[in-house]
């Protein structure tokens, strides 16, 4: 079995401006992990673990993302582990090695998907299918958004769109962050198509929506993954080994380390989950009456399952930001902290003088993190910074689909999810940092800085038909290296002539139930995965149960194992 070697250039990129001896650590990474299942490349990862089924749901069947998601992915958790070990070394563990695996990663990334699939609230499955990928009059493919129903209004006014099919639209709209599916009215589609992209821009600005061209290069763009820039200090004291009077256990290499969050939707809290799982106390800031997010459907036991899935395990406090004692309240938190993390708008911490500096003047060593969408890499004012308009502005639009597709980005939240594991990366570099020189840090990260992470071939790939997931009787199957490569042989295996062409192959495999064809594939020595096309089937799949936990919905476990 080939080692992820991707995922090991993605978690040597990342350790790269790290001022450590990185190598101390040990750091393995797996395919399968605790997942007992013999997965052995980004494509069985993607089909065991539910990646191409939720990818897959605007279509209305399992499509693989043209990237190595899922790898890269585990290169950022491995990445964290190494750094993680370190501090816990630097506070007195013996800690030497951590282990981490794609299939875990996979899990991470669909953990609010799990979440929301696996409560008795609502369907388990969102209904429809489709895209919020327009495409205008001289030929533009474009993405929108506003979390804004009168914006949203009035820019489908100024297109000329009928108003039922607008009001029809919103829901789904805004659902689609958490279903990765839009079903919205053909109406507003043809009403984007009658109208130039010029025309279409000016009705966005005019309405106050953000709209932004979907790339059809799937090249990177040029940018680090997160910037840390270090505050001079007195040299390592105790306070900037950990906070607490708690140490680090083997498990939880963070404990005794004291997190403050503020924060909103998934690239925020995605990033203080991170922290939590590994042993840090983390305080949620919340607004009076506390943050909307605990009241979206679907809901488990007493709270949404997407939001529970995320932020589990806090602590909560709310407070009011937007008056003098709310921010003097901040202070006071930070004053015994280790790390200040927020996701607020661009400009919001400067007008309420909580930026670095402000909070710096409280706690000289506090790491302080910012997570945005795009950093400083657009023009002000940037369109919202959400995860389909930077897809669609990165390029990642496109690597994420085959050459045969259009452009458009991935209704999976990759970016939030990639956008938060950097950030929490860059969050655990200061705090090694900080170990060293006792100083405090400021950590930027970006939605946009993250997709830059995710490596992409110069050209999007050709999909052959044995590339796709083939139906079966009873489901789907994705074939392996091998079998998709090595048609006589796979033709010989589902019972055809050497000579049968893919077509062929693809219609005898839908005339035969999937476990049939995985036991005539591995007789043949060709590997097979059977592809998850319902996420509560990975609950109830006992070789998943070393890799999720269940309470009132489905809970990836840690996805790092130290030694």
């Amino acid at each position: 079995m080939i080692a992820p070697a991707v995922a090991a250039d993605v978690a040597a990129r990342l350790l790269r401006p790290v001022a450590a001896d990185t190598s101390a650590v040990d750091c393995h990474i797996g395919w399968a992990g605790p997942i007992a299942l013999p997965l052995g490349d980004e494509r069985a990862v993607q089909a065991a673990c539910g990646i191409m089924h939720v990818h897959g749901r605007a279509a209305g069947r399992p499509v693989p993302l043209a990237v190595d998601y899922a790898t890269a992915t585990a290169g950022v958790l491995a990445a964290q582990g190494v750094l993680a070990a370190l501090i816990a070394r630097a506070r007195g563990a013996r800690t030497y090695g951590v282990r981490t695996s794609v299939g875990q990663a996979a899990l991470l990334a669909l953990a609010q998907y799990l979440a929301a699939a696996t409560t008795d609230d609502g369907p388990a499955e969102p209904p429809g299918r489709g895209t919020a990928t327009f495409t205008s009059a001289d030929g533009v493919r474009f993405e929108c958004e506003t979390f804004d129903p009168l914006r949203w209004r009035g820019f489908w006014d100024r297109l000329g769109a009928d108003r039922t099919a607008a009001a029809q639209g919103w829901r789904p709209f805004q659902q689609r962050f958490a279903t990765a599916t839009c079903p919205l009215p053909t109406a507003l589609h043809t009403a984007a198509g009658r109208a130039a992209f010029s025309a279409v821009r000016a009705a966005a600005d005019e309405a106050g929506v953000s709209v932004v061209a979907v790339r059809g290069d799937p090249g990177p763009p040029d940018v680090p993954p997160f910037a840390l820039t270090a505050r001079c200090g007195p040299g390592p004291d105790p306070r900037a080994r950990g906070g607490g009077s708690a140490g680090p256990t083997p498990d939880r290499p963070l404990e005794g380390v004291r997190v403050v969050e503020s924060t909103r939707r998934v690239q925020g809290p995605l990033a203080g989950h991170v922290l939590h799982l590994l042993g840090a106390d983390v305080l949620r800031i919340e607004p009076p009456g506390g943050d909307p997010m605990r009241g979206v459907p679907p809901i488990a036991g007493r709270c949404s399952a997407r939001f529970s899935a995320l932020n589990a395990g806090k602590t909560t406090t709310e407070i009011d930001l937007t008056t003098a004692s709310g921010r003097r309240a901040v202070h006071d938190l930070v004053a015994t902290a280790d790390v200040f993390l927020h996701n607020w708008a661009p400009g919001k911490a400067a007008h309420w003088r909580l930026d670095a500096d402000d909070l710096h003047a409280t706690r000289p060593g506090l790491v302080y993190a910012a997570a945005s969408g795009w950093g400083d890499r657009m023009p002000h004012p940037p369109p919202l910074g959400t995860d389909y308009l930077v897809q669609a502005h990165s390029g990642l639009a496109a690597a994420v689909r085959c050459a045969d597709e259009p452009p458009a980005p991935s209704l999976m939240t990759l970016t939030d999810l990639l956008g938060g594991l950097v950030c929490g990366h860059g969050i655990l570099a200061a705090l090694l940092t900080r170990t060293r020189t006792g100083g405090g840090c400021r950590v930027d990260s970006s939605l946009l800085s993250a997709a830059a992470v995710l490596p992409r071939p110069p050209q999007r790939p050709r999909f052959t038909p044995l590339d796709r997931p083939a139906r079966t009787l009873d489901g789907y199957l994705q074939l392996g290296p091998a079998a998709r490569t090595q048609l006589q042989r796979t033709a010989h295996a589902v019972g055809l002539a050497a000579s049968a062409g893919p077509n062929e192959v693809l219609a005898r495999l839908s005339n035969r139930p999937t476990r049939l064809w995985l036991h005539r594939l591995a007789e043949a020595g060709l590997h097979a995965t059977a592809v998850c096309t319902d996420l509560r089937a990975l609950v109830q799949d006992p070789r998943f149960h070393r890799a999720l936990a269940t309470a009132d919905h489905a809970v990836p476990r840690a996805p790092w194992e130290f030694a």
